[in-house]
């Protein structure tokens, strides 16, 4: 069984980590169709709801460029309620938070990496930081090191990375060699569109690979 230890993402580098466990990221569509394919509908009041949730996020750019905790509650905590990741048989299991550490002209940046289970297959890892520049990217290595040390290895799982505005999912096949991908990213700052709606979508997809209604896992 291989076992990875859970090691801050803001020293290991995410080719150092795909080195050490013979990592590969796959660039082919067909090794991770989920996040495009039999996407389920989501309603109306949803996408209402979705609206909502984008302006107030921007409400709180507007009005406090350090967002940390507000990002949870305005944006992060609707779309997994929404998604039913609240509910039966999904119990959310808090990891142990990460610590994020740069330098911004001379001053020391701290931020965290949260990292939540939805079940054995399904992780979202969330950025808090000050620091901007602490991108997406600043979770792949973290994300994909909790992913490999599930011991479900004979099933595909899933992964989300968030910061509160930019949204990446990952899949990961572990194998010899193990295999990844991540989907194209999602941002909130697009204005002609909603990327919530699809977000919201393929978390809700992922959540019925993971379980059948009635609980049951699928086998893939």
């Amino acid at each position: 069984m291989l076992m990875v230890n859970k090691i801050s993402a803001s020293v290991i580098p995410i080719d150092e980590l795909e080195s050490k466990f013979h990592l590969i990221e796959v660039e082919e569509e067909h090794f991770f169709p989920e996040w495009q394919t039999n996407l389920p509908e989501i309603a109306d009041t949803e996408k209402q709801m979705l609206d909502k949730v984008k302006a107030g996020y921007f409400n709180l750019l507007r009005h406090s460029p350090l967002l940390e905790h507000p990002i949870r509650m305005a944006v992060i905590a609707p779309l997994l309620f929404f998604a039913d990741f609240f509910l039966s048989p999904f119990p959310i299991k808090h990891e142990t938070p990460v610590t994020l550490e740069g330098e911004d002209d001379g001053r020391i940046v701290e931020g965290k990496i949260d990292v939540l289970v939805l079940k054995e297959q399904l992780w979202v890892t969330v950025i808090e930081s000050k620091r901007a520049s602490y991108s997406l990217e600043a979770g792949r290595a973290q994300i994909l090191s909790y992913m490999l040390a599930n011991h479900h290895r004979e099933k595909p799982s899933f992964g989300m990375i968030t910061n509160g505005g930019s949204f990446l999912f990952l899949k990961l096949v572990q194998g010899n060699p193990s295999q990844y991908a991540t989907s194209d990213p999602f941002d909130l700052l697009k204005k002609r569109e909603n990327d919530l709606y699809n977000v919201l979508r393929i978390l809700k997809h992922l959540g019925q690979l993971t379980y059948t209604p009635n609980g049951h896992k699928l086998r893939f």
